[in-house]
């Protein structure tokens, strides 16, 4: 079935259904497609920190947190 025909058919299916449940189901599927995504949701500054911190993981530019906190206690 081509993506036009099934359309036509959940078009079909909607339009005959009496329950609102299944109408807010498909109300909600749409939303959360319309959502942000959380990554654009983030300020410029907060994204970049993340880039600078993935960056910094994969050169192997880390502490052992063990080993930090032994510095620091």
């Amino acid at each position: 079935m081509n993506i036009q025909a099934e359309k036509i058919e959940i078009m079909k299916l909607v339009l005959e259904t009496e329950n609102p449940g299944i109408l807010e189901s498909i109300r909600n599927i749409f939303n959360k497609n319309q959502t942000a995504d959380f990554w654009e949701t983030l300020p410029k500054e907060q994204q970049d920190d993340i880039l600078q911190g993935i960056k910094e993981v994969e050169n192997r530019e880390v502490v052992d947190y063990e080993e930090f906190m032994r510095k620091h206690r």
